[in-house]
């Protein structure tokens, strides 16, 4: 298993990264990587560090059990495996699905000074980040497959890195650019599944005493997160 999972791993980031920025400059003249001259200690560097090491992790995993690492005893189990296989073949049809879902808006690392589109169909009509989703069942997948502690180990980073890219880069930023069509949308979809993670945006409510102006139109709160 330890072999297969290395090449589903080495396809994955070869299609998902490198193919698909190749499509990108063919369509745009713009591979999508942002966040090159990054600040050192600022959130979006601490998170590209988080998201490179657990890319190199991920391929370490394998790697370590090749090499005769022992995976872990209690999950060592031909089920478990098989299920994993299933898990990251599919995560990796359903990332590169939600890439193409994105079309020209498609990027890696935020720009704070650029402005996308708000991609609110395809798969992003199920979840707001279908792409982090499908990047977490494949890691979760390829630890399945190979269930040692480095692949336990890359599994968490991965996991962490994308919280927090989605928590405290990208959901700011897609709030301060897109204003109230992203509050609305994140109200309405879920962060990382169907009907999990809505942003509620309720209005501010009023005095009844002292009614609101006829030309004032409604405000949007500062949004928090569903419990």
């Amino acid at each position: 298993m330890a072999t297969a999972a290395l090449i589903i791993y080495l396809v994955w980031a070869a299609l998902a990264f490198g193919l698909r920025s190749w499509v990108q400059w063919r369509r745009t003249g713009d591979a999508g990587f942002r966040g090159s001259g990054l600040r050192p200690g600022s959130m979006q560097w601490w998170v590209r560090l988080l998201f490179t090491s657990a890319m190199v992790i991920g391929a370490a995993g394998p790697i370590a059990a090749l090499a005769g690492l022992a995976p872990i005893d209690v999950l060592d189990r031909p089920v478990v495996q098989v299920a994993g296989a299933v898990l990251a073949l599919g995560g990796v049809a359903a990332t590169l699905a939600a890439q193409t879902s994105m079309g020209a808006s498609w990027r890696i690392g935020v720009d704070e000074a650029e402005r996308t589109a708000l991609v609110t169909t395809g798969a992003f009509a199920l979840a707001r980040n279908p792409i982090f989703t499908a990047m977490m069942a494949t890691a979760t997948g390829l630890t399945a497959m190979v269930p040692n502690p480095v692949s336990l180990f890359g599994l968490l980073l991965t996991v962490l890195a994308i919280q927090l890219q989605v928590r405290v880069v990208e959901e700011p930023y897609l709030q301060r650019v897109h204003g109230d069509a992203y509050a609305r949308y994140a109200a309405a979809v879920g962060r990382f599944l169907p009907g999990l993670g809505h942003l509620r945006s309720p209005l501010r409510h009023r005095p009844h005493h002292t009614p609101a102006p006829a030309d004032e139109p409604p405000s949007v709160s500062d949004m928090s997160a569903d419990r």
